[in-house]
Parts: structure tokens; C-alpha cells; sequence
């Protein structure tokens, strides 16, 4: 049984190309999109969906490819674009009634709202992004021993076969390990909590390594697309990060910049999962986001 929001309703609903996605649906008022990051699910969410809900309609998919949402065969790179799954969530609030939204996302949520910032100006009013810089600058930035954290990307991005075969076959000690070493407090994710995101991880292997596979392809092309044709982001933006740019050596800051005139950029002293460790920094910073 798959673990949602408390008070939420999970519902199935239309993305794109016929894709139905599961989402976490709650609170009133104007809406606010959260996606989830890897290895999660749109449960990653439950301490900042509460908080927010009091004042917004909250809507929290799983992403295609994860959770509960469906998982199409990687027929083509472009299945699991940033563009196409971007294309999911505009559809998705689309059904509910909602022609535009403000949207939050963490990790690889976090590109795929990036993405719908560049693609659906006219259908974002707000855009919140946990803990990454955009796909093209990602692989600009990872190099030399520091670029060891994200060791995953280059095992994903190789050719069909190897890498879901070596993650298929040691599954929970894979994705654990994320859980393990990404969160300052591991604590902050309770024993079902941490099942369920080992458990729907493994069920998704392989379109959870078309996602990243596409993010060394495909998504490459559109970033750098945007930036030669010199693609802004045109709402408001709050980025919320560690502090990558010391330990890998560039200006995240001047990154963002770079991609979105109006941006407010923050630090955190929390872990990656920093919607699980600090919901009351998160919440304040997408507060501040819609205020704008």
C-alpha cells in the first residue's frame, strides 16, 4: 500500500502522452505544486504539504517513472525529458482546474520545475528549487575527485543494460545509501518512511536510470539550447541549496543568476533531504517565494 499525506487525497490523474500520474492532493486556496526528489516520493513532502495547506491547494505528485505515478518504457530519449515530465505537472494541474501555479521542486522535482519555468512562463507564477543548479551547469561544474559525490549520474547515464542490472541487483543497498549519507539526521526519516522510499525505488530501476539518462543527453541539449538563445526564467525565484559551490568550487549564486533575473538565492546548514530536516526553513522560504 502506498504511503501518502495524512488528510490528503491520492488521486490518479492525466500528465502528458497518456501518462497518469499519482498525486497527493490537499488544503485550500491557490495552488502550490511540490515535486519530490531521488530516491523519494511525493511523501518527501508531508511536513511542508501540512504547513502550506492551511493557505494553498497543495498538490504533490509522484513524478513519472516513481512512486505510484505510471513508468513508460524509454522508447526514446524524449520519454523522460525534463520537457515531457514538465509537460506531466502542467497537465496534471491542468485537470484540476488550475491554468496556472506556482512550483516547487527538490532534486530531480527540482529539474523538472526548472524545465517548466523555461517551457510554461505563462502558467508559472512562482518557482522554488531545492538543492541542484541546472542540468548543463551540473555537468559543468562536477569535475576532478570533489565530482566522486555525484557518482551516480555517470553510472546512470551509460547505455541501456549495465547500470539497471547493477542497481536492480542490490537495490535496497543502492538507494539506502543515498538515504544513508545525503541526510545530516537520518533520523528525521522514520522506519516506514525510509521502507517506503526503498520499496517504490526498487520497483522503478529502470525508469528511475531513463530519468537520469536522460539528464546526460536530451536535457543537455535543451539547457544549452536555452542558454544560446538566451532563455530566462521570467518569474520570481527562490533557490534554497548547501553549499556546493565551496565544496565544488564555483559561484552557485552567480549560476542562478545567470538563469533568473529575480531570484533570491539562500544557504541551508541542513542535509539534502531538507524538506524532511527543515520543514520550518523550507516553508518560510516558498512563504517568502509567493509573497513576492
Amino acid at each position: 500500500m502506498t504511503l501518502t499525506l495524512p488528510g490528503f487525497d491520492l488521486l490518479r490523474l492525466p500528465g502528458a502522452d497518456g501518462v497518469e500520474l499519482a498525486a497527493a492532493v490537499g488544503g485550500s486556496g491557490s495552488p502550490v505544486v511540490l515535486l519530490h526528489g531521488f530516491p523519494q516520493t511525493h511523501l518527501m513532502w508531508r511536513h511542508v504539504a501540512e504547513r502550506l495547506a492551511g493557505e494553498h491547494t497543495v498538490i504533490c505528485p509522484d513524478l513519472r517513472g516513481y512512486g505510484a505515478s505510471d513508468k513508460p518504457a524509454a522508447t526514446g530519449p524524449e520519454v523522460y525529458a525534463k520537457r515531457t515530465m514538465a509537460a506531466d505537472v502542467v497537465a496534471l494541474a491542468e485537470a484540476l482546474g488550475h491554468e496556472r501555479f506556482a512550483l516547487v521542486g527538490h532534486d530531480r522535482g527540482a529539474l523538472v520545475a526548472f524545465r517548466a519555468g523555461l517551457d510554461h512562463p505563462e502558467t508559472l507564477t512562482h518557482l522554488g528549487v531545492l538543492d541542484i543548479v541546472p542540468t548543463l551547469d551540473m555537468w559543468n561544474v562536477l569535475h576532478g575527485v570533489p565530482a566522486a559525490v555525484g557518482y551516480h549520474l555517470f553510472l546512470m547515464a551509460q547505455p541501456p543494460g549495465l547500470p539497471e542490472a547493477m542497481i536492480a541487483g542490490s537495490a535496497d543497498v543502492f538507494f539506502g545509501s543515498f538515504l544513508d549519507t545525503w541526510a545530516d539526521d537520518p533520523s528525521v526519516m522514520p522506519e516506514e518512511v525510509r521502507a517506503e522510499y526503498l520499496r517504490a525505488s526498487a520497483a522503478a530501476v529502470t525508469s528511475i536510470v531513463a530519468d537520469y539518462r536522460a539528464s546526460a543527453g536530451i536535457d543537455v541539449v535543451h539547457d544549452r539550447a536555452d542558454l544560446d538563445a538566451g532563455s530566462q526564467l521570467a518569474m520570481p525565484v527562490t533557490v534554497v541549496q548547501q553549499d556546493w559551490g565551496a565544496q565544488l568550487g564555483y559561484d552557485a549564486a552567480g549560476v542562478w543568476k545567470a538563469w533568473a533575473p529575480d531570484l533570491d538565492h539562500r544557504l541551508t546548514r541542513a542535509g539534502h533531504f531538507m524538506a524532511e530536516e527543515a520543514p520550518d526553513e523550507v516553508t518560510a522560504a516558498i512563504r517568502d517565494l509567493l509573497a513576492r
